[in-house]
C-alpha cells in the first residue's frame, strides 16, 4: 500500500478483501512514526500493543469490522487502556487508565488497531502545539507535517501532523475552540467537530464540558465520515448533489488573512460554484460580539470544576492545585495562574474580575443569543453551511512566541464562534499556498445536528479538491 496516498477507507476495503495484511501496515505505520521523531508527534508509541493487535486480526481474518486491522492514532487527553494519558501535562505523564473512553471503546470495536497516543497543547489550552513538557526531536512543539520550523497547529497537534506526515492516515483528536480544525487545516487533513453531545465525552481530560468534544481527522472526508460512523452510528453516507447544497459567506470572516490563504479561499469557493453549488453573501452583524460574551467565561470557568472532577476520576490524587504547579508552557502557566485557579476573567481594561457572573451571564444570555444568531442564519437563507477560511493564515514559526494571545486570536478567529454555538463544523483541506506551499483549508459550519449532512458535502468535495500533494 502506497503510504503516501493511503486512506483508511482504502486500507479496510484492501484488508477485507485480503491485499495485504494488518501487521505489515502497522509495521509500516510504527517505522515512519519512529523515522518522523523529530514532529514531536508521539508521547507514547505502543509498538507491541499495536503489533499484537494487528496479528490478531490477521490471524482471526474477521472482515466484518468496518476498521478491522487499519492503524489509527489518538489524542493524548482521550484514555486508552494500559497506555499513559497525560493530557500533554507532567503532573499526568505516569496516568494509566484501566479501561477505554467510550469513542476509543467503539474504535477498538470496529477492529481498529492504535500505534500511539499523539502529543497536545499542553491541557488543551492552546492553538499552536509548543508544549516545552514532551519532546522526541531537537525542540520543543508539535511540528508541522510541510515544514519542521513551524507549527503543527493545536490543541489535536500530533494528530493532525501524523495524518499530515502520511505515518496514519486517521485519528482522534479533541475540540474546544478549534482544536481538530486548526491542525487540520495547518497539516492537510481532514476533520469533523461534531455537534456537541453527538459523542460521550467519558474519559477525556476536560476544559469545558459546555464545549468540549471529540473528533475524528483524517485524510479525506471520506474517512472522517467513516470515524465518524463507527463513534456516532448510522449507515454509510452518500456523497451530496452539489447542485443542490446552499452556502452562505460572512465578510467578517475574511479579514486578518495572509495573501495564501486569501487566494486559495477564493479559488475554492469558485470550484464549488462551478459544481453547481449556491453560493450568497450573507450578514450576521452581532457574532463577534456574543461570541466574545461567551467564549473565554465558559472556558477558563468551567475548567476549574470539570479538570477537578477529571482528577477524581483518575484516582491519582493530584488536586487541581498540585497539577497547576507541575504545568511546563509558560502560556498555559499563565492561564491557570492567573485566570482558572483564582476562578477570575480579564476586564479589558486588565483588571481581573470575578468569573462567577460572567459565566452565568454567558450561558444564561449570551450563549442562546449566539445559537439563535446562527439558527436563524441557516434558517432565513435556507443554507446548508457557512463558508470561511479555517484558519486566517498558514502555518507561522514554532517558538514560545507562537503561544501569543494575539496569535491565538489570529487562529481561532473563525473557528471559535461555531464552537461555543455547539453547532457541527467540517474541515477541508483545498490548496497548498502558492508562495508558501504550505496547506489551507476550507470550513463548513452547519445548524446543530446537521453532521451527516456535512458530511454528505465534504465527500462530495472530496473529488473537487482532491488530496492534497504529500510533504517533499
Amino acid at each position: 500500500m502506497d503510504f503516501h496516498q493511503l486512506t483508511l477507507s482504502q486500507a479496510a476495503a484492501d484488508l477485507r478483501a485480503g491485499k495485504g495484511a494488518s501487521t505489515s501496515l502497522t509495521t509500516e505505520a510504527l517505522t515512519r512514526a519512529k523515522a518522523h521523531a523529530d514532529l514531536n508527534a508521539f508521547v507514547t508509541l505502543d509498538e507491541a500493543g499495536a503489533l499484537k493487535a494487528a496479528a490478531a486480526f490477521d490471524a482471526s481474518g474477521d472482515t466484518s469490522k468496518p476498521l478491522g486491522g487499519v492503524p489509527i492514532v489518538i489524542k493524548d487527553n482521550i484514555e486508552v487502556a494500559g497506555l499513559p494519558c497525560s493530557a500533554g501535562t507532567p503532573a499526568l505523564k505516569d496516568y494509566i487508565p484501566k479501561s477505554d473512553a467510550p469513542v476509543v471503546a467503539r474504535l477498538h470495536a470496529a477492529g481498529a488497531v492504535i500505534i500511539g497516543k499523539t502529543s497536545m497543547h499542553e491541557l488543551a489550552f492552546g492553538v499552536s502545539g509548543y508544549n516545552t513538557a514532551f519532546k522526541t526531536g531537537v525542540e520543543y512543539g508539535v511540528r508541522n507535517a510541510y515544514d519542521r520550523s513551524l507549527i503543527a497547529g493545536g490543541s489535536s497537534s500530533g494528530t493532525g501532523a501524523a495524518i499530515g506526515a502520511r505515518i496514519v492516515a486517521g485519528g482522534l483528536g479533541t475540540d474546544t475552540g478549534g482544536s481538530v480544525r486548526v491542525p487540520g487545516a495547518l497539516n492537510g487533513c481532514a476533520s469533523l467537530r461534531p455537534t456537541i453531545g453527538r459523542y460521550p465525552q467519558q474519559g477525556i481530560a476536560p476544559i469545558s464540558h459546555t464545549r468540549d468534544t471529540a473528533g475524528p481527522m483524517a485524510a479525506t472526508m471520506a474517512d472522517v465520515a467513516l470515524l465518524d460512523r463507527v463513534v456516532a452510528g448510522g449507515d454509510d453516507i452518500t456523497p451530496a448533489d452539489l447542485k443542490q447544497v446552499r452556502i452562505g459567506i460572512v465578510k467578517t470572516m475574511l479579514t486578518n488573512l495572509d495573501a495564501d490563504t486569501e487566494a486559495a479561499f477564493h479559488a475554492a469557493i469558485a470550484a464549488m460554484k462551478a459544481q453547481g453549488v449556491t453560493i450568497i453573501e450573507i450578514a450576521m452583524p452581532q457574532l463577534a460580539e456574543l461570541n466574545g460574551q461567551v467564549s473565554f467565561p465558559v472556558a477558563l470557568y468551567e475548567a476549574y470544576d470539570d479538570l477537578a472532577a477529571y482528577l477524581q476520576h483518575t484516582g491519582t490524587g493530584l488536586s487541581i492545585e498540585a497539577l497547576a504547579k507541575d504545568i511546563s508552557s509558560a502560556d498555559v502557566k499563565g492561564i491557570y495562574d492567573g485566570f482558572v485557579i483564582p476562578r477570575k476573567l480579564p476586564a479589558p481594561d486588565g483588571t481581573l474580575l470575578d468569573a462567577k457572573p460572567l459565566y452565568d451571564a454567558a450561558i444564561k444570555t449570551g450563549r442562546p443569543a449566539l445559537q439563535a444568531l446562527y439558527s436563524g442564519t441557516f434558517a432565513g437563507n435556507r443554507l446548508d453551511a457557512i463558508a470561511f477560511p479555517t484558519t486566517t493564515r498558514v502555518a507561522i514559526a514554532s517558538n514560545p512566541d507562537s503561544s501569543s494571545l494575539e496569535n491565538f486570536g489570529l487562529l481561532i478567529q473563525n473557528t471559535d464562534p461555531g464552537s461555543n454555538a455547539g453547532i457541527p463544523g467540517i474541515q477541508i483541506p483545498v490548496a497548498l499556498g502558492a508562495t508558501s506551499k504550505l496547506p489551507v483549508g476550507l470550513e463548513l459550519d452547519g445548524p446543530a445536528g446537521s453532521d451527516r449532512r456535512l458530511l454528505a458535502i465534504g465527500i462530495a468535495l472530496d473529488s473537487v479538491f482532491g488530496r492534497l500533494p504529500p510533504p517533499r
